[in-house]
């Protein structure tokens, strides 16, 4: 079938459902076998996934604000919004509800389906999270499907997000399990894991990703891949972020050269996404502003089929909607 991995590679079945399965079925092997197929073959099979799966040239439309920002305490390495990074992010407080509803309004009317709102948080206090539930219930009441990243998850807080209308929460797993450490060291993967137990188990859809371009290996993407797809059952949606450099977070200004990921194998790893989760939505996030359009539209071609929408991802610009309206038309693309 065309979403099991190559016959030389396959991975055990998958075990019984755990978001953290002993025996993954797709391996970081049988991933890396997709990364060094021809680039032409590569494209060929995540098409044939893609429209098996999906529309071949719809494109859901989310929108990103940041509710809370500034000041968290983790030391993730690619983040501006580190309280330890200088980056010049200052720590706000959170919106008030009448302007989330206002830029939840304005997304619906640019033409946005989900609207997803992030804090800088390890993870919210309990007195937190009740001015978020009255956030989800009103932009669900706009038709629109929600959905949240808050960072780590105590126990009963999944369950209230669900009780409140949240559709998905978004949590990444950032990167492979052997490279996290070299990116994070405030929290481990296995937090990350723990959090999305607690999402599955009140219901509702996961929102999992990762970001390239940190200076890992390719070995290391394919890490991601496989842990990703892994997962039981894998991510309804998946964001593949490419790294923004920011000034002033400890990965500014080293990733050039050699260090630096090429375009083509940011779009090898949207179609190993694609190949190893036929079904769940490949989300094109941060760092659309600086792959250009024609790499954009490869990766479309690679079985993206989704993009956060709007002039701006938290604190990092974001091609604005005019800009990808026209990329829009260019491609034979509909916004779904």
């Amino acid at each position: 079938m065309l979403d099991d991995p190559p016959s030389a590679c396959t991975a055990p079945a998958r075990a019984a459902r755990s978001p953290r399965a002993a025996e993954p079925r797709w391996s970081a092997d049988a991933v890396m076998a997709l990364f060094d197929l021809p680039f032409a073959d590569l494209m060929f099979r995540a098409q044939q996934v893609h429209r098996a799966h999906h529309a071949p040239n719809a494109v859901q439309l989310s929108t990103l604000v940041s509710i809370k920002t500034g000041g968290c305490p983790e030391d993730c390495s690619y983040c501006p919004q580190a309280a330890r990074h200088s980056t010049g992010v200052a720590s706000d407080a959170m919106l008030p509800l009448d302007e989330v509803l206002a830029a939840a309004r304005a997304a619906k009317a640019s033409g946005a389906t989900r609207f997803c709102m992030g804090a800088a948080w390890r993870g919210p206090k309990d007195r937190d999270l009740a001015p978020v539930l009255d956030m989800v219930r009103g932009v669900k009441a706009l038709g629109l499907e929600t959905c949240c990243t808050l960072g780590m998850l105590k126990e009963g807080q999944a369950q209230a997000l669900a009780e409140a209308g949240l559709d998905y929460y978004n949590h990444n797993l950032d990167t492979s399990p052997e490279f996290y450490g070299e990116i994070v060291t405030t929290r481990v993967q296995q937090d990350r894991l723990d959090t999305l137990g607690r999402v599955r188990e009140a219901g509702l859809s996961v929102c999992c990703g990762g970001i390239v371009g940190m200076g890992e290996s390719r070995r290391a993407r394919a890490g991601l891949i496989a842990a990703l797809a892994s997962l039981d059952p894998p991510p309804e949606s998946v964001p593949i972020n490419h790294l923004v450099q920011v000034e002033g977070t400890p990965l500014h200004d080293r990733l050039h050269g050699a260090n630096a990921i090429e375009p083509l194998e940011f779009v090898r790893t949207v179609a190993a996404a694609r190949i190893a989760m036929p079904r769940s939505m490949v989300r094109l996030s941060a760092g659309r502003r600086e792959l250009g359009d024609a790499v954009q539209a490869l990766c479309f071609l690679a079985g993206a089929n989704s993009i956060f929408h709007g002039d701006r991802l938290l604190t990092t610009a974001n091609p604005d909607v005019d800009e990808d309206r026209a990329l829009f038309a260019k491609l034979g693309l509909t916004a779904a």
